[in-house]
């Protein structure tokens, strides 16, 4: 799951409201691009929909107790010791800023529909018992994110993996299932196609995900019809390879090109194999 996150992060942040014609002729998911929006980042880097996604797998996979104060502390340490581009501007400077979780919870406005509580929660899925894994994405998500919209399509995101993963395992159903478990006020039904340009809310990033992972049975072409969408691609992106990634009946065929030119710095794919080894080992039984 991680890999294809960071995978799917590290590709879309490329075309991340870029010129449409920029995605046509350049979206072909056969190699990282330099970044248009982010030039400090160079081709193959992620960005903050994995790191932050990293640091809640690294709480699952160690068995941190779930506080508010501790995912804060995580958050905050995750970016320090890896200072990277890619945050919201506002969110940014905030890390760069706070000394620690607490600084963080004193100073953050938790106040935004936007996708960072939705881009992260992949990881949840894999908790066996859904009503934690989905509170767990509550309190989590409630920390930087305090609209209602953007905690329903974090839990959305926590919904579709855990079906995949400990449910049916197919996509047959998936849909119905986040009909029956996730409310959608004022939005469009969990089954229905997203269409146009990704906006930066979380419902529209979490829609344009499940829309790409409804309509294709591997890897490769998913990653590319979330890319052409065009918009907040890079979220949409990681968010459907987090949640295909669980899928029986989707072939992970992205190309090796993408793995091997994947970061692999401290915290890069080597790293980010050796976690996702780690979660799977204490959520998952052989």
């Amino acid at each position: 799951m991680l890999v294809e996150v960071a995978v799917g992060d590290a590709y879309g942040v490329s075309f991340e409201y870029c010129e449409v014609s920029f995605t046509r002729q350049h979206n072909d998911v056969v190699r990282f691009y330099p970044h248009a929006v982010h030039p400090g980042l160079l081709p193959g880097m992620y960005t903050d929909d994995a790191q932050m996604t990293l640091a809640i797998a690294e709480m699952l996979a160690d068995g941190t107790e779930w506080t508010r104060k501790n995912i804060a502390d995580k958050f905050v340490d995750c970016f320090k010791r890896d200072p990277r581009r890619g945050y919201a501007g506002q969110f940014y400077k905030l890390l760069c800023e706070v000394k620690d979780g607490d600084d963080f919870r004193a100073k953050i406005i938790a106040a935004s529909e936007k996708s960072g509580a939705a881009m992260r929660t992949a990881p949840l899925g894999l908790v066996r018992d859904l009503k934690d894994g989905l509170e767990m994405c509550r309190i989590q998500g409630e920390l930087t994110h305090g609209q209602t919209s953007a905690i329903n399509a974090a839990q959305a995101v926590v919904a579709a993996v855990w079906h995949l993963m400990w449910g049916e395992g197919s996509k047959k159903n998936l849909d119905a299932f986040l009909e029956a478990t996730v409310p959608h006020p004022g939005w469009p039904r969990w089954g229905e196609d997203y269409q146009g340009k990704v906006g930066l809310e979380g419902m529209r990033c979490v829609q344009a995900a499940l829309t790409a992972v409804r309509h294709h049975d591997n890897l490769r072409d998913m990653l590319k019809a979330c890319i052409d969408f065009t918009g907040d691609v890079d979220t949409v992106a990681a968010i459907a390879m987090g949640i295909a990634s669980c899928s029986v009946d989707v072939r992970p065929n992205l190309p090796t090109a993408l793995y091997e030119g994947l970061e692999n710095g401290t915290y890069g794919r080597e790293y980010i194999e050796a976690l996702d080894a780690r979660l799977h080992d204490k959520l998952v039984p052989h």
